[in-house]
């Protein structure tokens, strides 16, 4: 078991910055990859970034790319996401996730699957304001 508790999101106008972290408690951290996922009202649940624990290979959707960072400090087994640059449009519930990538199924490709995933957050809002 995996336990994934997040925070740092907020309401923030356009144009700004917010720093999300998503703490890890549970079974060893670097079997996992981990992702952030997020989902506005009447959207489907849409993949924004992942990192490997293990050598700390790095995907981004298209959409994020060049905007947010994903990072991770193993000492504090904590994930973050930096997003910078922030428009109306990345308004969402924001999760954090983590896929075993010792289960046989893990593929780098995986890691933008969300049904791919073991362990979810809780779930933090972010809000920007135009």
């Amino acid at each position: 078991q995996v336990q994934l508790v997040e925070s740092g999101g907020g309401l923030v106008q356009a144009g700004g910055s917010l720093r999300l972290s998503c703490a890890a408690s549970g079974r060893s951290t670097s079997n996992y990859a981990m992702g952030w996922f997020r989902q506005a009202p009447g959207k489907e649940r849409e993949f924004v970034a992942a990192i490997r624990w293990i050598g700390g290979y790095t995907d981004y959707a298209a959409s994020v790319k060049g905007r947010f960072t994903i990072s991770r400090d193993n000492a504090r087994s904590t994930v973050y996401l930096q997003m910078n640059s922030l428009k109306p449009e990345d308004t969402a519930v924001y999760y954090c996730a983590a896929e075993d990538i010792t289960s046989g199924r893990y593929t780098i490709a995986t890691m933008k699957v969300w049904d791919e995933y073991d362990y979810w957050g809780q779930g933090t809002q972010v809000t920007v304001s135009s």
